[in-house]
């Protein structure tokens, strides 16, 4: 694996386990098996490293959600995809909901330009879904940064929470623990349809005829 690459992976593991303060330089190459100064050479500061992370953490997702959004489907069909790409990339990078979560936490002050830009992506790809619903009659008005927040929290939580779980499931009995992520993703699509989804108006009810006697 390239130096680069050992730097960042190394870099993403240390952060999802101690956060941005918590983790150094020299913790950083010390994992990487490197010395401090090949950090350096790759990345100009801690906080340019921990970016870089972000960045391509978010232009993955953004990516992974585009792909997801064929304007041919359904628009029902496309959040489902939508969800999907976000629950299994969460699942694939597992540093990233620790990483994000505590970003959260801490009001987002690492965010730059760069990473907003991929996150806006990720955003108008939502508005986009969201938009073609409205238009077909299929979903009610709906913010697109406030459903993203409605269905993110569960999916980053569980992805979270793995370590918690684990120990969890050793007291508890298997079925209260037993998630799998197509039951989480299951659950969340759920959630947003009943949110979205505009509610057909019953037809009226046939008074019943009285019976001549």
């Amino acid at each position: 694996m390239p130096t680069r690459d050992r730097i960042l992976r190394a870099a993403a593991d240390a952060f999802a386990a101690r956060g941005f303060d918590g983790t150094s330089v020299d913790r950083i190459a010390a994992k990487a098996r490197v010395n401090k100064a090949m950090v350096y050479y790759h990345f100009a500061s801690k906080a340019a490293l921990y970016r870089e992370i972000l960045r391509s953490l978010f232009a993955a997702t953004a990516t992974a959600v585009a792909a997801a959004r064929v304007a041919t489907d359904p628009p029902d069909r496309q959040l489902r995809a939508y969800i999907e790409a976000i629950a299994h990339g969460a699942l694939a990078q597992p540093h990233f909901p620790p990483m994000w979560l505590r970003e959260l936490a801490e009001g987002g002050r690492h965010l730059d330009a760069t990473v907003i830009g991929e996150m806006r992506r990720v955003i108008e790809t939502l508005a986009a879904i969201l938009e073609d619903g409205r238009r077909q009659g299929l979903f009610r008005p709906a913010h697109p940064f406030l459903t993203q927040l409605a269905m993110i929290g569960p999916l980053l939580l569980w992805a979270a929470a793995g370590p918690v779980r684990e120990r969890f499931a050793r007291q508890a009995p298997v079925a209260a623990t037993a998630v799998s992520p197509t039951a989480v993703i299951d659950h969340v699509y759920a959630m947003a349809l009943g949110t979205l989804l505009v509610q057909k108006a019953a037809p009226p009810a046939r008074a019943k005829r009285r019976s001549r006697t």
